[in-house]
Formats: C-alpha cells, structure tokens, sequence
C-alpha cells in the first residue's frame, strides 16, 4: 500500500517522530482528569500549537491528539457518541499543519487502548473491539491522517483486534506496545512475543515498537530485543524523557535534552527506522534529537552494557526474555 510514510521510508534512514501530547498540554494548561480530546473542539488553536512545537522542532511525524478518542474511553467523560467526531477534528487540525510546511510532514492519527480488559479475563468481546477501534479509525481517516498510529497498547488480543479494525477503515498502520513491567508489557507480553505476533498478523503494520514504558535506556533494551529476532521490519522507538519523579505537586521527567539525543543516535544504531519520544518529552528535547540524528555519524550497534553507561541504566535486571546476560541494575545518574 503506498502512503505518505512508507515513502518517506524508501528514502531515510531514519524518520524523527514527535514528543510528548499529555506533558505539552499540561503545561498549556489541561487539568488532571480531564479528556485532552475535548480540546479539539473547545481549543482547536492549542492542538495546532501542540503540533506545530513538534514540527518547528525537527519532527518529520506527529501524532493526533486523539490518544483516549475511542467510544470506551469517553464514555468516562459522556462523550462517547463524539469519538469519531473528535478523531476526525484531532486528523483535520494536523493536516492543516502538515499541509502548511514546505517539507514533507506525516499526519499519524493516535489510537490509544480501550481502557477495558480484554475477554477470557475480562468483559470486552473481540468484536466489540474491533467495532470500538474501526469507528475511531474512520473518523481519523475522514480528517486526513496518513497513517493510523496504534500505542501503549499492552494485550495482544487488543493489538489484533486493532489490526482487524484498520484493515476494515482501509488504512496503513503502524503499532507500539508499552513494555513497562520488568521488559513485559502489563499483560505479559515480550520483545520476542511481539516480533512473532506482528509477523502472523493478517494485516501487519508498516512499522512496529515500543513506547512509553519506563525510561530511555528500558525502551533501548526492548528495542535491542526487537531487532536480536532478525525483524525486516521497521523498528519504532518512542521512549519517554527519563523517569517520572513527582515534584512540587507535578510530575517531572528528569530526562535532558542531551540524554534524550544520546537515547536517539543510539536507537538508530541499533536499528529503529522511527524515532521519536514519549511522556516528558519537549520540543527542545526534539531539537537535540533531531541535531543529534544529523550530525553524528551511524555507528556499531550498541551493547547493553553502553546504552546503560549513556542513559543511566535499566530499571530491573531482567529483559522479560529469560535471559540472564543483562547488566544488572545501576544507580541512574542525571547527564548533561
């Protein structure tokens, strides 16, 4: 299927995606609790500037503020007859964006999980997923996203159901799971669990991964799994900017822009394609990582043992694979 994005693979080596949605829009002033995707509609000029600070800043992808914009999701603030609605103004304002740079930009629309456990554990069935899914992913469609970006996601029955839903929408996709308990996503899943997933998949996606999760040096860690499978396929990397630490009422992210551009060149290294951050990371974060990309020459794929003295270490001593090569836990140091 030709699309923005798989053209823009052909001809780079490397792809910058955008940064944090949920930190940005804290700091333009989103309350705690509230559903980001009513923004939209009620402050459409700040989800423009959302998306421009990471553009300005480097990035050649971004995605659409639309992360919790699924019918399940909303249903926590009444607004689940809206999903479609409010994905398809999260898609319209980014195209706006992307069609307004003199460089090609792409416009990924953000499907983030249901929010529901899904059946034999918990209530929700399959089909109803795959319906849940398919609706947000028209009303992305409908606004001119170039791509369907699927993250956090830590089921895989919830991975397949959303593969099931963008083949029905008669999109190209891409997917991320969050990899956030000792290299296992929440429900179990490994970095080799997910290579064999995505290649049974009927309808895989252009490019698959890892997001959020723990910090840098974690998210290398899953990465490196990725790759050790001998994947063909393009590897994301989307990691968040340090680790969470509560601050004066407010979370922050102790990741610098200058680990943050340590943590890029070494996921280029070590074979992710798209490259992008999570919670906590800024448009100076993006600047870094995008200066960093461009003038730093392509190296040897880095060992653990390197990617732990650059970014600070893993946060448990196990990768989730069984393996017992891994470095053990190190004092995490603040860089730059």
């Amino acid at each position: 299927m030709s699309n923005a994005l798989s053209k823009m693979m052909e001809t780079r080596d490397w792809i910058l995606a955008d940064g944090a949605t949920g930190t940005n829009l804290f700091n333009m002033g989103l309350e705690s609790g509230d559903a980001p995707e009513l923004w939209n509609d009620q402050h459409p000029d700040r989800i423009k500037k959302l998306y421009t600070l990471a553009v300005d800043a480097g990035s050649d992808l971004f995605l659409t503020n639309s992360f919790g914009g699924n019918a399940a999701r909303l249903k926590l603030h009444g607004a689940e007859k809206r999903a479609r609605e409010l994905s398809r103004m999260a898609a319209e304002i980014g195209r706006d964006v992307a069609d307004a740079k003199d460089r090609d930009i792409v416009v990924a629309g953000s499907v983030g999980p249901t929010g529901e456990i899904m059946a034999p554990m918990g209530e929700l069935t399959h089909e109803i997923a795959v319906e849940i899914f398919h609706e947000q992913a028209d009303g992305l469609k409908e606004g001119g996203a170039d791509v369907l970006w699927l993250e956090t996601i830590s089921a895989p029955e919830e991975y397949k159901a959303a593969a099931e839903a963008f083949k029905l929408a008669g999109m190209p996709w891409c997917g991320t799971m969050s990899f956030d308990t000792a290299g296992r996503t929440m429900m179990g899943v490994t970095s080799a669990d997910m290579v064999t997933m995505v290649d049974k998949l009927e309808n895989p996606p252009l490019a698959f991964g890892a997001n959020c999760g723990v910090g840098a040096a974690d998210l290398m860690r899953t990465v490196m799994g990725f790759v050790a499978q001998g994947t063909e396929r393009p590897v994301i990397a989307k990691g968040n900017a340090g680790i969470p630490k509560y601050v004066d009422g407010h979370i922050h992210y102790d990741g610098t822009p200058e680990l943050m551009a340590e943590y890029a060149v070494l996921a280029r290294d070590a074979g992710a394609t798209i490259i992008g951050g999570c919670c906590g990371t800024m448009p100076e974060h993006l600047s870094h990582m995008r200066e960093a990309l461009e003038t730093r020459p392509r190296g040897e794929r880095p060992t653990l043992e390197e990617v732990a003295e650059k970014l600070g270490g893993f946060s448990s001593a196990a990768d989730g694979t069984g393996e017992d090569d891994t470095p053990k836990r190190r004092t995490r140091r603040r860089r730059g």
